[in-house]
């Protein structure tokens, strides 16, 4: 294997392997079965594409290989059990009338097969927590680290919910179908916190070398349109607004080298005016009905953000209140931790500060880097050389995104220098 070819399959297994899985469900029925004839797929191209050279539709030759792949596992297992020799019969009947590209087609309802599996993963049956872990690990690919850093919680505990998660989808027979319409809004909330999950890994990264992941974000972006055509609801619009405004900053977050730039140093012009407008026009339309939520909060504070013209012209103040609103219905410590930044900007540093060592004497924020971090900068603020370099310190060891370690690193450097 060359390197292009897998420098091609691995940014294809980023892409596209949480697609190529969803429809191998709709497919196959068997998640578990998905995954294995998936992974088996990927790794027949490996031998296939260094031969035959990469196909014109990577996606489509991946599906198919993987059924057929799925056909072998099926009559392996009928040596042993009769009832999956009807199974791979059925698999196979089913191939020839397959649609040609092998992606989204049928459901008039849920016109993508990932959305349809995500849906499908945030039964109610589940937990809530677990239906969000299962389907941030098995349809959008995001590792158990990176979940867990969503969670906030260790990545054994994590992998014990997906465990048990997939145990009682087995055990229970849950299908792997679309919800009816009446059935829809009762698993929007969770379908969202997916969707918002995968956009804040694809906007920063939990690890790795880049401060983004865009094929994430983008994901996340088309996913949020087409919740928006099928649930028009504020908080769906919300949400999608809310990830176009982040989104747009994308081009000025970091600088030549692939080094993190803060909000405040970032060059403005750069920020993209086609998802500002579209993103505030959204915002707007959801505060409008008066029945938004903690997306259309967090959107409305991104739109100030995105309309002051310089970081000195920022409404501090609108975004004090912003966040008051944001926090009576989403009382969270993260939410909390952005309030004391605001407030510190606001009312100044030391206003902040206290409320950062309150948060972090809590503990609930300990093992999170970027409370460690804002409180360093605060302390940096206030001239408290020793206290910055001590928290800047704290947040390296936590860190684990390769600009957000040199970063910092650069501060404790200049620390040493005052």
């Amino acid at each position: 294997m060359t390197d292009p070819l897998a420098t091609t399959l691995e940014t294809l297994y980023r892409s596209e392997s949480g697609r190529v899985l969803a429809t191998l469900v709709r497919l196959l029925g068997d998640l578990d079965l998905a995954e294995e004839s998936m992974h088996e797929a990927f790794a027949a191209a490996l031998e296939s594409w260094a031969r035959t050279g990469v196909p014109e539709k990577p996606r489509p030759w991946l599906i198919s290989t993987a059924r057929f792949k799925a056909i072998d596992v099926i009559r392996r297992r009928a040596r042993f059990d009769g009832a999956h020799d009807a199974l791979a019969a059925h698999i196979e009947s089913g191939l020839d009338d397959a649609p040609a590209d092998l992606e989204e087609s049928g459901d008039p309802e849920i016109e993508d097969d990932r959305l349809r599996l995500i849906f499908t993963c945030c039964h109610p049956a589940l937990p809530p927590e677990a239906q969000i872990a299962l389907t941030l690990r098995e349809v959008c690919g995001l590792t158990t680290e990176e979940i867990a850093r969503a969670f906030l919680v260790t990545p054994p505990a994590l992998a014990q919910r997906i465990v048990r998660a997939k145990a009682r989808i087995r055990e229970a027979s849950i299908p792997y179908e679309v919800p009816s319409p009446d059935e829809l809004p009762e698993r929007l909330n969770a379908v969202l916190h997916v969707v918002y999950l995968v956009f804040n890994e694809g906007y920063s990264a939990a690890a790795g070398a880049e401060v983004t992941r865009a094929e994430l974000s983008g994901e996340a972006i088309r996913l949020g349109r087409l919740l928006a055509e099928l649930q028009p609801e504020p908080e769906v619009l919300g949400l999608l607004s809310l990830m176009l405004l982040q989104e747009s900053r994308r081009a000025a977050r970091t600088g030549p080298a692939g080094e993190l730039v803060l909000l405040e140093q970032q060059d403005r012009a750069r920020w993209n005016r086609g998802q500002i407008a579209e993103g505030i026009a959204l915002v707007e339309r959801a505060l409008a009905t008066g029945r938004f939520g903690p997306y259309t909060l967090q959107a409305a504070i991104a739109a100030v953000h995105a309309e002051a013209g310089t970081a000195a012209a920022t409404d501090w103040g609108t975004i004090v209140s912003l966040y008051d609103q944001l926090l009576q219905v989403q009382p969270s410590p993260v939410v909390r931790l952005n309030r004391a930044v605001a407030i510190a900007m606001r009312d100044g540093p030391k206003a902040g500060l206290a409320l950062i060592e309150e948060l972090l004497d809590q503990g609930g924020l300990g093992t999170y880097h970027l409370a460690h971090a804002a409180q360093a900068d605060l302390f940096r603020r206030l001239g408290r050389t020793a206290e910055a370099r001590a928290s800047y310190e704290k947040a390296l060891v936590l860190a684990r995104q390769a600009p957000e370690r040199q970063f910092l690193k650069e501060r404790i450097r200049q620390m040493g220098q005052e």
